[in-house]
């Protein structure tokens, strides 16, 4: 990541919240109204720091929040084509409502749980965004991977050839790239029925049948 920002291939910047708190203890938060535990964070105070970013006006506001949709590699690529995003990290309890309603274009979750702040969940945005970045990474180099095709990707190997007695799979030294695409294909459908069976349900089976058909007509 501090490689791609050294190269002008993306750039990261933040704005602490507590900056703008009118409050001589620098507080962001207030008891919540109509009672309950925890404390929310204030929205004018929020609301100013958001006034203070400059390139605010072609950006896509995301608030990280549990009760967001969930990412997914579907939507990083959307994300990916934004040319500024805006993460919102919320705390404690959460956030006023209406700064909400007021600046943010869409919630996203990074799973199903609660975490103390947006603040992880905003880093792991920002690395999976980053990587469909053009030229952040070699080409191609996404394509197979996980997700990419609704598939968990094929086992990998490198030397050594032999580890602890057991050696690369013959297909992987054979140089027949037709029999290398077939069995990282079927590797790939394998390890998916076992591990994520929900992702075959949802059409990935399917696409990567599409997917070799067209390759193998070419």
């Amino acid at each position: 990541m501090e490689g791609q920002k050294k190269s002008g291939k993306i750039e990261i910047s933040y704005t602490n919240i507590r900056d703008f708190s009118k409050d001589k203890h620098k507080k962001v938060d207030d008891t919540p109204y109509g009672g309950g535990a925890g404390m929310v964070m204030k929205p004018d105070v929020i609301y100013d720091a958001y006034q203070s970013i400059q390139e605010k006006e072609n950006a896509k506001v995301i608030y990280l929040s549990p009760k967001g949709k969930t990412l997914h590699q579907e939507l990083v690529k959307r994300l990916s084509q934004e040319s500024h995003l805006i993460l919102l990290c919320g705390h404690y309890e959460g956030v006023d409502q209406r700064v909400l309603d007021e600046i943010v274009d869409e919630e996203i979750s990074i799973g199903d749980y609660v975490l103390t702040g947006g603040e992880l969940p905003a880093m792991v945005l920002i690395d999976s965004v980053s990587r469909y970045v053009d030229g952040v990474l070699a080409q191609g180099s996404t394509y197979e991977e996980s997700f990419s095709q609704d598939l968990l990707e094929y086992p990998q190997y490198t030397r050594p050839e032999v580890f602890r007695g057991k050696t690369v799979p013959e297909v992987l030294k054979s140089g027949n790239h037709e029999n290398i695409r077939k069995w990282r294909f079927e590797q790939s459908l394998a390890i998916t029925k076992q591990k994520r069976p929900d992702l075959l349900k949802e059409g990935g089976y399917h696409s990567w049948i599409s997917l070799n058909q067209s390759n193998t007509n070419n």
